[in-house]
């Protein structure tokens, strides 16, 4: 069978790439905590533990859109990071070609797996970090658990993502935790919860209308903006919590040049849900670039610090 380049391009907007930067970025924040407290680095484990967090990314990402498909393909305000990569349906590729995918995205991160397991010798603990990373990115769309259906599983992806991966990537080095990992990840796993919130609400009238059980479709449009306005606030006082409990300063005062994204995030937010005209695409790409920028503030400070 001939695969014809519109087919490859679609694929690849099916893989949401753009998503991937950030399991590198956060891996990369892990390892980078090692490496400030002067912990020796593997290079070898350092791209294999990047190969399986690689593939349940692009795992989560392929069910994610075999199980949404219906409701994606009738959404009118698709952004690039709501409402399915579109990649799918009448006019794209078939909606099996996103399971199959899973299942080659989540045998290739077995394959890391055991190939990491066979030539690197460590303590459970990072396997342990990895089964709660895997059970948690596969339920997410996938039943039985369709966590994204229960209310919980936006705090439960943002906890995965922006907390266990570099807990992983760490573990994975050290065989070890640290109050570091707490100190640098609590802030943005709130501002990744935000960014999720900020995410559905361009996709809100599709997922009621599909009773998509989302956070905001439970607890209201009005009530999840206010939730990511709190998180938003959260995230700065934790981090003026953690550099009172021993954050270093560069890691502290560099996450400063992200604070007025954060008020700029939460005025976005007041316009919309006082009935202001929103350009969902400026939203969502703010949103994004307030968390992606603290994590990477964030990493750049441990390396220079």
């Amino acid at each position: 069978m001939t695969i014809s380049r519109r087919q490859l391009m679609l694929f690849l907007r099916l893989s949401r790439p753009h998503f991937l930067l950030g399991g590198f970025l956060l891996y990369a924040l892990g390892v980078s905590i090692a490496t400030y407290l002067g912990k020796p680095i593997n290079v070898g484990v350092y791209f294999m533990g990047q190969g399986i967090v690689t593939s349940i990314q692009l795992m989560t990402h392929y069910l994610n859109e075999y199980y949404d498909a219906p409701a994606d393909n009738e959404n009118a305000t698709r952004t690039p990071f709501s409402g399915g990569s579109g990649a799918l349906g009448p006019e794209g590729l078939p909606r099996g070609t996103a399971l199959y995918a899973g299942i080659a995205a989540m045998t290739l991160g077995a394959t890391f797996t055991g190939m990491l397991l066979v030539r690197h010798t460590t303590n459970l603990l990072p396997w342990l970090i990895l089964i709660l990373a895997f059970l948690g990115a596969f339920g997410y769309s996938a039943p039985p658990l369709k966590l994204i259906h229960s209310g919980y599983g936006e705090l439960i992806a943002s906890f995965i993502v922006a907390g266990l991966l570099p807990t992983f990537a760490f573990s994975l080095q050290t065989g070890q935790l640290h109050r570091l990992l707490i100190m640098t990840t609590i802030p943005i796993i709130a501002l990744h919860f935000a960014m999720m919130i900020a995410f559905e609400l361009p996709d809100y009238a599709t997922d009621v209308k599909y009773e998509k059980r989302t956070l905001m479709v439970r607890v209201g449009w009005q009530t999840a903006m206010r939730m990511h306005d709190a998180a938003i606030i959260f995230a700065g006082l934790a981090f003026l919590g953690a550099y009172l409990s021993g954050l270093p300063w560069r890691v502290t005062l560099s996450t400063l040049i992200a604070v007025p994204l954060g008020i700029a995030q939460i005025w976005q937010m007041s316009r919309i849900r006082h009935g202001q005209p929103a350009n969902w695409v400026i939203f969502t790409w703010s949103a994004l670039l307030l968390f992606a920028l603290t994590a990477y503030l964030e990493w750049m400070g441990y390396i220079f610090s």
